[in-house]
């Protein structure tokens, strides 16, 4: 039985005890919290292993959002799913610049809610497995450490999440090679839209911006994907 601990950010009890009972069947614990409030003052003892944020909670329109920006400055790496009624083009891109690694709506199955929070755990679990066959990367500036999940950029450290990571990780193993949006999405276990993987990446440009204005090491193959440019271009 897994010992992971999934926080539900939900302020509809029904859908948030469903969703309890799902992932508790599966062997997960979990905890529920009504509003962002309630939630903060927990997290600020003990973070769980993954969260589930609706947008809209109480009488906070974007409440969730303004959880999910708190959490991602907290915990660079913790997991965050939006799962919401709210399915706009505007609110996914919203909710994945802030760092959320998953956008889902709530049309969607508990089979299939359950099917993105095991990819996202899968990908946690390749740090475990990185330590015992390292594969540091340094390209040039770039120094990648999937044992620490960490990037640095001439020496300072890129805050990414794990979707994040593991895009750059299938970039930067093989730099000068191509890799299509379906090869990013398998590297991260995603399974979304060309648009979302669009928006990954443009964030992860920005970070890397943040740090060194001339970034452009990441490029844009129209009509066939990505790439990471060789150290030296």
């Amino acid at each position: 039985m897994s010992q992971r601990l999934i926080a539900i950010v939900e302020d509809e009890a029904p859908i948030r005890e469903n969703y309890r009972d799902a992932l508790g069947r599966y062997g997960f614990r979990t905890v529920g919290y009504a509003n962002r409030q309630a939630a903060e003052a927990a997290f600020a003892d003990q973070l769980p292993d993954l969260v589930i944020i609706d947008i809209g909670l109480d009488d906070e329109p974007e409440g969730g959002f303004q959880l999910c920006r708190h959490l991602r400055q907290r915990a660079p790496t913790l997991p965050i799913i939006f799962l919401t009624a709210r399915d706009s083009d505007l609110d996914a891109v919203s909710g994945l610049r802030l760092g959320a690694d998953d956008y889902l709506t709530k049309d969607i199955s508990t089979s299939h809610l359950l099917a993105r929070v095991l990819a996202l755990f899968r990908r946690l679990d390749a740090i475990n497995e990185a330590s015992v066959n390292p594969d540091l990367i340094e390209q040039g500036r770039l120094r990648l450490d999937p044992d620490a999940l960490s990037v640095h950029w001439q020496g300072q450290r890129v805050a990414l999440t794990v979707t994040e990571f593991w895009m750059i990780h299938a970039l930067a193993r093989h730099p000068g090679h191509v890799k299509s949006r379906d090869q990013l999405m398998d590297a991260a276990s995603l399974v979304v839209d060309d648009s979302t993987v669009t928006s990954h990446i443009k964030r992860i440009r920005r970070k890397f911006e943040s740090i060194d204005p001339d970034f452009a090491q990441l490029e844009t193959v129209h009509g066939a994907g990505y790439r990471w440019l060789p150290s030296g271009r």
